[in-house]
């Protein structure tokens, strides 16, 4: 496992569609290289294994929107239905702790990011097709057939922005590892660029 030594906080956005492999792309970087994440707040229901502060914040939406109008966020969008968004608190004590920061983000939230970073390196979980990510969410079993068909238009528009995003990776079924690898490689070979 790689421990970068880096002067200031460097952050670094994974994005992709629900089903996309963004979560498990995540899971074997964190065997790879020694990151702190960006705990998002969301007002999405806790899944299996979840709990407060891993790997969200969770709260009500009267209680996201109280937030919005006292300005705790440093950016937020609306995905899928529900709220979520990074407050000013949390990225602001990522960027006292000079670490490798991992920001999963919506495409809302890495162009709002890149709009304010602009060095910010972005990668995008792309899926080999459409039918692949439909078969991938009901596999998971986490979601209702309903709610998957619910949400393709809000993924058939992320998939059209990811020209926005400075690396876009095709996470191939049965081919994790190697997705895993080439994300792994992109960070590094930018990290000795800002380090």
């Amino acid at each position: 496992m790689i421990s970068p030594k880096i002067k200031k906080t460097i952050f670094f956005i994974i994005s992709g569609p629900s089903g996309a492999g963004e979560d498990s792309v995540i899971e074997g970087l964190s065997k790879k290289i020694k990151f702190k994440r960006v705990v998002t707040t969301v007002t999405r229901a806790k899944r299996p294994g979840e709990k407060d502060g891993k790997p969200y914040h969770f709260v009500t939406v009267p209680k996201f929107k109280r937030m919005i109008k006292n300005k705790e966020f440093w950016e937020w969008a609306q995905v899928y239905g529900d709220y979520r968004g990074a407050t000013h608190k949390e990225i602001d004590g990522l960027l006292q702790k000079k670490i490798l920061a991992l920001w999963k983000v919506d495409y809302q939230g890495a162009e709002t990011i890149k709009k304010k970073m602009p060095e910010v390196l972005s990668v995008f979980i792309y899926p080999p097709s459409l039918a692949v990510l439909e078969k991938r969410l009901a596999r998971r079993g986490q979601d209702s057939p309903e709610v998957i068909k619910k949400r393709m238009p809000f993924t058939k528009k992320w998939l059209k922005r990811r020209r926005g995003y400075d690396y876009i990776i095709v996470n191939r079924e049965n081919k994790l590892e190697e997705t895993v690898d080439r994300v792994f490689r992109i960070l590094i070979e930018n990290l000795r660029k800002k380090t």
